[in-house]
């Protein structure tokens, strides 16, 4: 156990000045686990008080809308949260939440953060600077899917998530960003006759 939670200290090293004596004494609340490939890990209406830390491999957020349709909220790669806020709060998940690659993961419960600044003050800030770079992601995808055409949107999506492109199928990098597969299609085809140098 001690040696899965190594990559999560190593993070929270880089962020905040905490000691492994002080990590020792909040790692007892963390709980490592293991998802299989396809594993359905959240349904729409139920309540998950806890978010994710990944360790290795790759999870999704999605809605389906009333018509099936996937829309890919988030994915989570290595050294990325995830988390449903409504069970932050008690209340039924507006969104499905899935492993689309054998998964390791960091659970970590609602009220770890606080319970951790008991013993680490310095985490408080680091609760703080996370909340606010979440909003402003969610802010920046927004504007993203509102007025950006497919072709930034997918540049947006490859620097942001640099790994991805080749680990995902075409339709769900297509579903992030609220385009057809075949409009994804087209856009790359684009790219890359205008990145061809003969």
């Amino acid at each position: 156990m001690t040696a899965l939670l190594e990559p999560f200290k190593t993070y929270l090293k880089n962020k905040v000045a905490i000691t492994d004596e002080q990590f020792g004494l909040i790692s007892d609340k963390l709980k490592v686990k293991t998802f299989d490939k396809n594993e359905m890990i959240l349904m729409k209406g139920e309540v998950l008080s806890h978010g994710f830390f990944v360790l290795s491999g790759l999870l999704r957020s999605y809605s389906i809308d009333s018509k099936g349709k996937t829309h890919i909220i988030q994915f989570a790669p290595e050294q990325w949260w995830l988390s449903e806020r409504n069970g932050m709060f008690n209340e039924a998940s507006e969104f499905f939440i899935d492993a689309i690659e054998p998964t390791t993961a960091i659970a970590v419960n609602k009220d770890f953060m606080n319970d951790a600044a008991k013993h680490v003050p310095c985490m408080s800030d680091l609760n703080s600077t996370m909340l606010n770079n979440s909003i402003r992601f969610m802010q920046k995808r927004i504007n993203m899917l509102l007025s950006a055409t497919a072709e930034e949107r997918y540049l947006n999506f490859i620097k942001l998530y640099p790994n991805l492109t080749l680990r995902v199928p075409q339709w769900m990098i297509a579903s992030y960003l609220g385009i057809t597969p075949e409009s994804l299609s087209r856009v790359r085809k684009d790219l890359a006759h205008k990145h061809f140098k003969p």
